[in-house]
């Protein structure tokens, strides 16, 4: 059997993390925690905690995290199994046995490192000899430093298709091809698949190398300037990261992560002390390589040249992060000056110029507000729905309800700013005048642009109710009275209408109305917009004169949000009854936690807008 997470739960509770960390580090019992100075990085005042109920140690200076097990690999060095096997004895366990299958697998895998191994070693020799003299010249030329290219471990292949097999002679033919060295043709001959190319080994997290990436040295016709590995074995493109076990270390001291376009970037940043860079390999971002850029910081930086391909390129890991936003987990991103790579860019500027960006990154939300605002020219109205519809098909994607609705708000206010600017007062008068003038009274009030007299004619009985008027007509004649915050609840009230049929006509009424004010409109109820007077009730904040726009818009959050969990739960609740004979045990529960929800929600009702008023407040 193999080494479940179920095995793994319990060798770790029966181990104290504080004994085992004691044994080298120096702990400070500090309540129900123990804290020292972090030893994954220098500091003076302890950051570093220990936890031994939730099993875990953190550094809240570098980010350092895990458990005992990773304690043993991280601290001490050890491989996965040789720190399983010592915590096993000292907690009096069995280690599994292996999985046959599982052990074979692995076993093929070290051996294809040992042919990775031995290529890398060949290469870098090469470098070295007389056939590496061109390569040498044109790294020199690059203004790469020998330390960089030792570190890096640079070499070269030779301009042979039978090189690397005598120098691995060691090794079969089948296990080049399988380590991707050599490529089989379909009449089973074989060659080397990297020829007069520089160099450069690729490793996993632990350091092994695993792959290769090759530059063309002399340009050929129809031959790529770079070439990778291709999948094997021990090589997944899609996850992996070039220079992941430099970078992971470094991003604990720096707090960041920077994912670059190629392993020439990473290399040139690392030249100007930026050590916490990765780049993928020759793909765009992968949802696997965004989730170990993720386990490392919530907010990766990714830098793209600035020129049209690195906006595509940004734009192609912006649609791929999306579905996997979560709180706390996003993207910022660093477009370079147009035609500048961040080699160039340091060279003709200096590092402090591309630290200087790296620290005012965009948010993926400017990215794709400012891509999409210039993909296309925006002269028509047709146009700038457009626009929306793009905006709004990106948000759809966004798994995380949350999220989404908070997507939503921000980029139809935007919208809004954008496509319906404030008005001149000359814009206004004509306005006026095509409307047949000014309003003087309800008699001569008419609709205002856009808006229809049968959507008037809703608002106002919706909104009419004199001293007696109900919370949702008081919510209605609210929006309408701060007519921009109807796009930031737009989802809610479109939930509330489905919900509510006897609410549906005034919210489609609203949001018909949100579509056509200006965006800047603060007051949409005044004499000369022709909109119909708010209710006398003046017991809530957002009816009444002089109330400030914050307060405002933040009662009318909570009386929103309030309207539609009330019908939600009800909801909820018929469909938890309905299926009370299926799962009798189960649909139980569930009606206690709503039932739970639900008083919560009536209480809420009930003392809603008291705070302002001093009065009670009539629900539906």
């Amino acid at each position: 059997m193999a080494i479940t997470p179920q095995w793994k739960d319990e060798l770790r509770a029966r181990i104290t993390l504080s004994t085992v960390i004691m044994r080298t580090e120096k702990l400070v019992k500090k309540g129900r925690e123990w804290s020292a100075c972090c030893p994954f990085h220098d500091e003076k005042t302890p950051s570093f905690y220990v936890n031994d109920q939730k099993q875990f140690y953190h550094c809240f200076g570098c980010g350092a995290h895990g458990d005992v097990i990773s304690w043993m690999t991280e601290q001490r060095g050890l491989s996965f199994i040789d720190a399983v096997k010592e915590l096993a004895a000292e907690a009096g366990m069995e280690v599994p046995a292996p999985d046959p299958v599982a052990a074979q697998r692995a076993e093929k895998r070290a051996e294809l490192v040992d042919v990775t191994t031995g290529a890398q070693d060949w290469f870098v020799d090469n470098l070295r000899g007389a056939d590496g003299r061109d390569a040498r010249v044109y790294l020199k030329d690059r203004g790469l430093k020998p330390e960089i290219l030792r570190e890096f471990g640079f070499g070269y292949a030779p301009d042979s298709k039978q090189a690397l097999n005598r120098a691995l002679a060691r090794y079969d033919d089948e296990m080049l091809v399988e380590s991707g060295m050599r490529i089989k043709t379909d009449d089973g001959t074989t060659y080397d698949r990297f020829r007069e190319r520089i160099m450069l080994p690729i490793q996993d997290a632990r350091g092994r190398v695993i792959a290769f990436g090759g530059r063309i040295l002399s340009k050929r016709d129809g031959v790529a300037k770079y070439l990778n590995s291709p999948d094997t074995p021990l090589f997944d493109k899609g996850r992996t990261l070039y220079n992941i076990h430099r970078a992971a270390p470094a991003s604990r001291q720096s707090g960041r992560i920077i994912v670059v376009e190629g392993y020439m970037d990473v290399i040139a940043l690392a030249q100007a002390g930026i050590t916490d860079a990765v780049a993928p390999l020759g793909t765009a971002l992968t949802e696997m390589q965004l989730e170990m850029l993720w386990r490392m910081v919530e907010v990766p930086v990714l830098c793209f040249d600035g020129d049209a391909a690195g906006q595509k390129a940004a734009m192609r890991a912006v649609t791929r992060a999306l579905p996997l936003l979560a709180p706390m987990r996003s993207l910022s991103i660093v477009r370079l000056p147009a035609g500048l790579d961040p080699d160039d860019l340091i060279n003709q500027q200096g590092t402090r110029a591309m630290e200087k960006l790296l620290e005012q990154p965009r948010s993926l939300l400017d990215t794709l507000w400012e891509y999409e605002h210039a993909a296309k020219p925006l002269s028509s109205p047709e146009a700038k729905a457009g626009l929306k519809a793009r905006l709004m098909e990106h948000v759809d994607t966004i798994q995380d309800s949350d999220i989404r609705a908070l997507y939503r708000r921000e980029l139809l206010d935007r919208f809004s700013s954008f496509a319906y600017p404030p008005r001149t007062p000359r814009q206004q008068s004509h306005r006026q005048q095509s409307q047949g003038g000014p309003w003087r009274g309800q008699k001569q009030r008419v609709a205002p642009l856009g808006l229809s007299q049968g959507a008037l004619a809703v608002l106002e009985r919706a909104m009419s109710g004199g001293q007696r008027t109900n919370f949702l007509n008081a919510v209605i004649a609210g929006l309408v009275r701060h007519p921009k915050e109807i796009e930031r609840h737009s989802e809610a009230l479109s939930q509330l209408a489905k919900l509510n049929p006897n609410a549906a006509p005034a919210i489609e009424s609203l949001i018909e109305l949100s579509e056509t004010l200006d965006s800047q409109t603060t007051n949409a109820i005044s004499g000369l917009q022709g909109y119909p007077a708010p209710p006398e009730d003046r017991r809530y904040a957002f009816l009444r004169e002089g109330t400030s726009p914050g307060e405002a818009r933040e009662e009318l959050a909570e009386a929103v949000s309030l309207l539609a969990q009330k019908p939600a739960l009800e909801a909820a609740m018929a469909a938890t009854i309905a299926k009370f004979d299926k799962d009798p045990e189960g649909s139980f529960a569930e009606q206690a936690r709503l039932r739970q929800q639900l008083t919560t929600v009536d209480e809420r009702l009930k003392t809603f807008g008291r705070r302002k008023a001093g009065s009670p407040v009539e629900q539906n």
